[in-house]
Order: C-alpha cells, then sequence, then structure tokens
C-alpha cells in the first residue's frame, strides 16, 4: 500500500506499508508470522501443552489462545498482573479459546524471562515453553518470508520492535542493500540490542551491519503513551486510512515521521514500513486514554 504525505514528496521518497495486519482478523501480523513454524514444530513433536508468558494486552496471548484452541493444544499463559485486577477483554478472549491463564507478580514476571518455570513445564503433559513475544529462531523464520513479498527492491524496512524477534528474522533473511529499522517501543536499549544478538546466533546468523534500533520513541515505556502520540495516531489513522494503536504501529509511524523530518533518508529512497498487526493497544488504550501496562 502506498503512503502519500507532502514531506515524501518533498524529499522524492517512496514510502509503501507493508500490511501484515491484514493476514488474519485475530492472528495478524508478525504474531501470526511468529507462531507458524514453532507450533507447526510443536505438532509434529508430539507436543500437547504450550506454556508462554504475557501481559495484560499481549498480543501474543491473544494470537496464541486462539492458535492453540483451532489446533487442539493445551496453552497456559503466565500473566503479569497485580492482585485484584479485573480482566481485560484481551484476556476474556484468550480464556474463552480454553487458554489457562495463571498470574504472577511483576518480580516473578521478570524472573521467567531469564529461565522458564521448569517445575510447572514438568507437571504438564508434554509441554512446550514458548517465551515472552514467541521470541525463537523458528520464529524469526517465519518473519523472514515477508523479503519473499516484498517483491522490488527495499532500501529501508523499518519496524516497530519489541522482544526484537521480528528485527532479527528480518535482518536474517534481507536482500544485500537493505537496511532494517526497529523502533523499540520500550526503555532498556542494551539489552534489547543483546538479545537481537543472541537471536541471530541461535538462528546461525551473522548479519550484524544491516540493522539498528531508534530508541527515542518509547515514550516512556512499554505501553505507555502521552496525549501527544495518542494524538498523533489519531490523526493519522484518519489521515492514511490505517488502523493503528499506540503500543506499537503508533510509535514506529511516529519515529518514522521524525526521521523523515531530520532528512534521514537520502532522494529516491523505497522505505517499507512493516504493520505487525496486533491491534490489541486500541481496546487497551481506547481512543483517548493513556494509561500505562
Amino acid at each position: 500500500m502506498p503512503l502519500e504525505h507532502p514531506r515524501f514528496r518533498e524529499r522524492e521518497l517512496n514510502v509503501f506499508v507493508k500490511r501484515d495486519d491484514c493476514l488474519h482478523p485475530i492472528m495478524s501480523g508478525n504474531k501470526w508470522r511468529k507462531l507458524k513454524y514453532p507450533l507447526q514444530a510443536a505438532l509434529a513433536d508430539g507436543v500437547r501443552t504450550i506454556v508462554t508468558m504475557g501481559g495484560r494486552w499481549s498480543n501474543h496471548l491473544h494470537a496464541l489462545a486462539y492458535a492453540c484452541g483451532q489446533l487442539g493444544l493445551r496453552s497456559v499463559a503466565m500473566v503479569r498482573s497485580d492482585v485484584g485486577e479485573p480482566l481485560t477483554a484481551c484476556l476474556r478472549d484468550c480464556r474463552a479459546w480454553g487458554m489457562e491463564l495463571r498470574f504472577v507478580s511483576r518480580g516473578e514476571y521478570r524472573q521467567l524471562r531469564e529461565s522458564p518455570p521448569d517445575e510447572l513445564l514438568a507437571s504438564l503433559e508434554q509441554a512446550r515453553w514458548l517465551p515472552e513475544g514467541g521470541a525463537t529462531a523458528l520464529a524469526m523464520q517465519g518473519v523472514g518470508e515477508i523479503w519473499d513479498e516484498l517483491g522490488d527492491e527495499v532500501d529501508h524496512l523499518i519496524t516497530a520492535c519489541g522482544t526484537g524477534a521480528t528485527v532479527a528474522g528480518l535482518a536474517a533473511n534481507a536482500p544485500v542493500g537493505s537496511r532494517v529499522s526497529g523502533v523499540a517501543v520500550l526503555k532498556g536499549e542494551a539489552f534489547l540490542a543483546e538479545d537481537i544478538g543472541d537471536l541471530l546466533s541461535e538462528a546461525g546468523s551473522n548479519r550484524r551491519d544491516n540493522w539498528r534500533l531508534w530508541h527515542d520513541y518509547h515514550f516512556g515505556g512499554y505501553a505507555k503513551a502521552t496525549p501527544a502520540l495518542l494524538e498523533f495516531v489519531r490523526q493519522s489513522e484518519a489521515e492514511f486510512d490505517l488502523p493503528l494503536e499506540p503500543v506499537y504501529t503508533g510509535k514506529m509511524l511516529y519515529g518514522f515521521m521524525e526521521r523523515v523530518k531530520q532528512g534521514a533518508f537520502a532522494r529516491g529512497s523505497r522505505i517499507v514500513l512493516l504493520h505487525t498487526g496486533g491491534l490489541q493497544g486500541q481496546r487497551g488504550f481506547g481512543k483517548r486514554t493513556a494509561r500505562a501496562q
């Protein structure tokens, strides 16, 4: 989908949006791609239960719960949540599709990022751990297939970046001459770059010079927003006729527009913005109220 704007014409930029939000009405965008091969492998290996982790408005949990329900797999999610918090609409969907929700404190959640819950996995029938956001080498394989669908040569591919698996998958499979930029939606630039490097190593890729992270557009951290960002999302949805949310795609587009304003791209560049789908942020924030998750 071509994107038109006076700034693009002024700088002779050819800008397009890869509408991965249209892949599936529920398992959209990079969630569909990141789950494709891990779930195929789980079925082939006789796995019966998928255990994972996520927040109260997690696109990953939402997509995984639906997929497991369709495939006849049991799903268990460790959910970061404070005591007494009501179920979100996202979590109600997950439970309706059969996902078992186990709530953990923020401290426990941080520990899960370091190591899987081995005792829980051992207690479940033929269980497999899927890290936060589905960030695995197999997930990168699915993400990498995006390049096959782009056709013409791309100078810059820009995406939102949460766990880093999408950036890693794109970087590992990018054609020579194409650069990948990830707009970090959370704080913690050091560990995020390290995580991407680890994923590339796990996948056997030595690509280190064709990707970069932009750290200036997180608006306070993951799932945080300001009135200015929310207004930008509202205006951009109307201007470009494009569904957005303030957790991922809104920050990605904001960062890109700022870089265009700064003259960061050479004239004549062909630029693709990846719409990674996952619009649970629309439900979490609504259209006007900024809240932290």
